[in-house]
């Protein structure tokens, strides 16, 4: 995947995110963002990769998000593979 396209993926994770109101709430106190942080920060490759890991955090989400955008389930993970930090870890 494109590091556009990957951020096209996170900004549609976002909306997604965003129209559910408890949902972004929880985005929203687990990233310690507040509402104007999230929309100034909208295009940052780097933010938009903190919306993939929580997206991530939740197989529900994931389906849900996928479900909605019409996107395989596995596009999360290889969008958020392509934006800043999402390198895989090798922890040996």
């Amino acid at each position: 995947m494109t590091r556009s396209a990957a951020e096209t993926l996170a900004v549609q994770a976002l909306g997604w995110l965003a129209a559910d109101d408890e949902l972004f709430g929880s985005f929203l106190g687990s990233t310690g963002a507040g509402v104007d942080e999230v929309r100034a920060r909208a295009a940052d490759p780097e933010f938009l990769g903190s919306v993939l890991d929580f997206l991530l955090m939740d197989d529900a989400w994931i389906t849900g998000f996928c479900d909605a955008a019409g996107l395989r389930y596995d596009a999360p993970m290889r969008a958020r593979a392509a934006l800043p930090g999402g390198d895989a870890m090798h922890w040996t």
